[in-house]
């Protein structure tokens, strides 16, 4: 529910108005070197800023609370947390009755039966991706020499990334982005065939981060306006290089060596100060909703980071599996 990995495991905790926000991690291997810059260096590429993102200015300080002697992991459970500094709830009251379309504010409240902390999007922001990000933080440093590594491909359709947010802010609306991501020097053989395949795995930590609604592998869509004489990726040595990598690094399942490649779709913020149509939970008629409060016009900026800490979080959980990380970090 909110854990995830089977040996190295994140729980992520907290709500976007509340106290704070942070991860528990279980699993990691004793005597990796961490520190709370290790955890800030992340944390400040998804902090918001640039122009498009929210107003809202949280300073993002980790806390190391357990799991940490003396600059190195104990191999006891790990506590992250983030305390929240710029809160501002009063514009979530006009919006208590009123669904924001397109949010979660809607299945929240018929869930949880109005007890969810509605503030800020409670539970179900994107701040709690902090967490997240802390969390690949610890799972980089577990899984190098691999690096993994995401970048904004296009925003709202289009390649300039700049002027498309800027235009989305003047007609004060909001446009979603494509992420693309890569990881190097991955070896063979990590996965599962059918439930534990490495898409499986991958598509399960990706999809948890709010706002990501589509995902392929390689060529992905394209693979279905190709004929099998192009789809192959031609097999070079015996290492398994490959000519080409429509198949995104991945067969059956599981690593063949090469770049692991997958782009993620990222979908526009549903929170914009356009009036929209909703209803009011209390009376069941049609209401008009102003959206007010700090939000982001493309939450996408801010995606690559939070992309690449889950990928590193499955990759850290299934090199474990395989014993290629150790139970003691000797380094």
């Amino acid at each position: 529910m909110n854990s995830f990995g089977r040996i190295f495991r994140a729980s992520i905790f907290g709500e976007s108005h509340g106290a704070g926000i942070g991860v528990l991690i279980d699993g990691c291997p004793a005597g990796l070197p961490l520190a709370e810059e290790d955890l800030r260096r992340d944390l400040d590429r998804r902090r918001s800023g640039a122009p498009g993102t929210t107003p809202r200015r949280e300073p993002d300080a980790p806390q190391i609370r357990s799991g940490i002697f003396q600059g190195r992991t104990t191999g006891a459970p790990i506590l992250l947390i983030i305390n929240n500094r710029d809160v501002d709830s009063r514009d979530y009251e006009s919006m208590r009755w009123t669904p924001r379309p397109g949010h979660a504010d809607f299945v929240a409240e018929k869930k949880y039966g109005g007890f969810h902390d509605y503030r800020g999007s409670g539970h179900f922001s994107g701040r709690l991706t902090a967490g997240l990000v802390m969390a690949g933080a610890v799972a980089r440093k577990l899984i190098r020499p691999v690096q993994v590594t995401a970048v904004l491909e296009e925003a709202g359709g289009f390649p300039q990334i700049e002027e498309a947010v800027q235009d989305a802010v003047d007609n004060k609306d909001s446009i979603g982005g494509v992420v693309g991501c890569r990881v190097t020097g991955l070896p063979a053989g990590l996965g599962e065939p059918f439930f534990d395949s490495v898409e499986s795995l991958m598509s399960h930590a990706v999809f948890a981060i709010p706002a990501i609604k589509g995902i392929e592998f390689g060529s992905g869509f394209r693979l279905a306006r190709m004929r099998g004489s192009e789809a192959n990726d031609v097999i070079l040595d015996a290492k398994g290089t490959t000519a080409t990598n429509h198949a995104g690094g991945i067969h059956g399942g599981i690593t063949n060596g090469n770049d692991l490649v997958f782009r993620v779709v990222v979908k526009p913020t549903s929170s914009i100060p356009r009036e929209q149509r909703t209803v009011d939970m209390r009376t069941g008629q049609p209401a008009v909703l102003q959206v007010e409060g700090r939000h982001d016009a493309c939450i996408a900026l801010r995606m690559p980071v939070v992309v690449e800490a889950a990928t590193a979080l499955v990759l850290a959980d299934l090199m474990r599996v395989a014993g290629l990380i150790p139970p003691v970090v000797t380094e």
